[in-house]
């Protein structure tokens, strides 16, 4: 069947896609197990989820520091007007971080930027930093630490995101098609940006494939890059 026009409102995953969508869901899950860290790693996005877990972290005492990096994509304006990493930072302090335990990266326009602005801001500050936990919505996980690893590849990366539950997350944010979307635009990432030199390779095991190119033949091809 094809996909037609996007439901905005729809929060439920259709019973043809599910299988496709919880296997794409996991393979972006890194599966890191958590352990303490040097710094905290914020990537911004259009999800406040990675601000919640930050805090929730910090709070568990898994890294002293924690960095938020991000300006704007055109998704983020309107919810974060001040930029993805200023808001990020000010619901942090707002929930208890203390302000002198979070640094703003507020240029970063991409993931390459959000290592790279953020490894320049710490020099700048001369933390000196051999591992951190990096928080990002679940599945840009493995297209992060793919990225951490080409950029700072002598960094100890452990990855993470808000814990919740596949149908949870799809509620959270509102919208199926959406993160339908956002799944298979980063699993298509994860081969088209090693091949450009951008990030690690990474391995993609047949199933996964499979079910990536069902969604993208039903339609879900919003995030897709040309």
């Amino acid at each position: 069947m094809t996909h037609a026009e996007p439901n905005t409102t729809a929060t439920t995953i259709s019973e043809e896609h599910r299988a496709d969508v919880e296997t794409l869901w996991d393979y972006h899950n890194m599966h890191h197990e958590l352990r303490p860290c040097d710094v905290g790693i914020g990537l911004g996005s259009h999800d406040l989820g990675v601000a919640i877990v930050a805090t929730d972290l910090y709070h568990r005492g898994l890294y002293p520091l924690l960095v938020f990096t991000g300006a704007n994509a055109p998704t983020t304006i309107e919810p974060f007007p001040r930029g993805e990493a200023v808001h990020y930072a000010e619901h942090a302090i707002e929930h208890g971080v203390p302000a002198d335990a979070v640094l703003v990266e507020p240029a970063a326009t991409n993931t390459q930027q959000n290592f790279e602005l953020t490894r320049q801001l710490l020099d700048a500050r001369g933390v000196a930093v051999r591992s951190a936990i990096v928080m990002s919505r679940p599945y840009q996980q493995r297209r992060a630490y793919a990225t951490a690893k080409k950029l700072w590849p002598e960094l100890d990366v452990i990855c993470a995101s808000n814990p919740l539950e596949l149908g949870d997350y799809v509620r959270s944010i509102g919208d199926v098609d959406k993160v339908i979307n956002m799944l298979v635009g980063d699993t298509q990432r994860v081969e088209v940006y090693a091949d450009r030199g951008f990030a690690i390779p990474q391995n993609i095991p047949e199933s996964v494939q499979q079910s990536y190119l069902r969604l993208r033949k039903a339609g879900y091809t919003l995030r897709l890059l040309k």
